[in-house]
């Protein structure tokens, strides 16, 4: 008889149906709701937003384990964990960026590793080694479903570096919410059973997976409140959340100007002379772009109708961001859980506009 889920890890139990755990027999192997979530793609308790951070760090940190914390290279700031070290004292971190082959293929690993080396540095992380991985979905066109070459190749590389810093303890993969530590996993030990989908909080307590000396750990998502990824609907993850490389909406501009990510964030940029703005999103993310003059005219008669998916009906529950000044240097204005703006050239002001509660980062340009 099973005492936890194999797909999320949750306490089985018989006694209620609306709470987390619920099967209508304790010799069930999964829970109801990861049922639901393999077979219909329904999420009947939602957990968005993760598990609490103190009990999963608490968890993890009782465990002799060389800890691989996956983060997401395109959600890459809203997967960052502010005094990592600090929360996992005396461990050993391996990075394990995802989410490469969404990215433009004209950004080399060699810039990644730098960009990522120097954010690293900001935030004062120690990692022993960072490690790029890619192309870990099936392509579902496909009707054998394979993994492709390089994500055969980024599955032999986790291996590589396991062997390489466990050194008799066992493995702990952990991160934010989302970032896609399950995905991972699925692919990685294939047996396993794990319940993976787009939405955040899916894993919901540590799954232990028994290994040939030693065993491998998936964690609960790291609770992230200021994502859009934790507070948008499910049926809108789908847009955007990229799964196909990503192509950059490129503008040049002369006069004020306002660009529209779908209707989670706005983007309004008062230029001295010419300045260029170009946009990171997933596909389905449409980018709207009009004079600054007749931006408010346009939330205020089209937020949620043209402009969606969308977290706010009104631009008065709305937060704006004020941008650094910026000249000529290139600056990323990132929306956590969305994608960015890069923009560059003699801009006066620069701001943003998002769902309160989300962050925007203003950092040097990843690309």
């Amino acid at each position: 008889m099973a005492k936890n889920c194999k797909g999320c890890g949750i306490t089985l139990q018989n006694e209620d149906p609306e709470a987390l755990g619920y099967v209508p027999s304790l010799d069930a192997v999964y829970c109801e709701r990861c049922y639901k979530i393999s077979h219909y793609g329904q999420v009947t308790i939602s957990m968005q937003q993760g598990i609490e951070s103190s009990e999963t760090f608490e968890k993890i940190n009782a465990i002799d384990g060389v800890v691989f914390w996956v983060v997401d290279l395109f959600c890459f700031e809203a997967s960052m964990i502010n005094r990592l070290n600090q929360k996992l004292p005396g461990k050993d971190i391996v990075l394990i960026l995802t989410k490469r082959d969404v990215l433009p293929k004209t950004l080399t690993d060699q810039k990644i590793y730098a960009f990522v080396d120097h954010r690293l540095k900001e935030e004062k992380i120690v990692v022993k080694d960072i490690i790029i991985c890619g192309d870990l979905l099936l392509n579902p066109a496909q009707k054998k479903k394979r993994l492709s070459e390089q994500g055969k190749h980024s599955l032999h590389q986790i291996q590589r570096v396991i062997d390489r810093y466990r050194h008799g303890r066992d493995v702990i993969f952990m991160g934010m919410a989302n970032v896609g530590k399950s995905t991972l996993l699925k692919q990685f030990l294939p047996e396993t059973g794990l319940t993976i989908s787009r939405n955040p909080g899916t894993t919901l307590d540590l799954i232990p997976l028994p290994q040939d000396g030693y065993t491998i750990y998936d964690t609960p998502g790291i609770e992230n409140k200021h994502s859009v990824l934790t507070l948008l609907q499910p049926k809108d993850l789908k847009s955007v959340i990229p799964t196909k490389p990503i192509r950059p909406f490129v503008s040049q501009i002369y006069e004020d100007q306002s660009f529209a990510a779908g209707g989670l964030a706005r983007l309004d940029i008062i230029p001295e002379g010419k300045a260029s703005v170009v946009g990171y999103f997933s596909l389905s993310v449409p980018i709207h772009r009009g004079k600054l003059a007749d931006a408010d005219r346009l939330w205020n008669e089209h937020l949620n109708e043209m402009l969606v998916p969308c977290l706010d009906t009104s631009m008065v529950t709305m937060h704006t961001f004020h941008a650094p000044a910026i000249h000529q240097d290139k600056m990323d204005v990132v929306i956590h859980g969305l994608g960015w703006f890069c923009v560059s050239g003699n801009i006066k002001q620069i701001y943003v506009r998002v769902h309160k509660g989300i962050n925007v980062t203003f950092r040097k340009a990843m690309i």
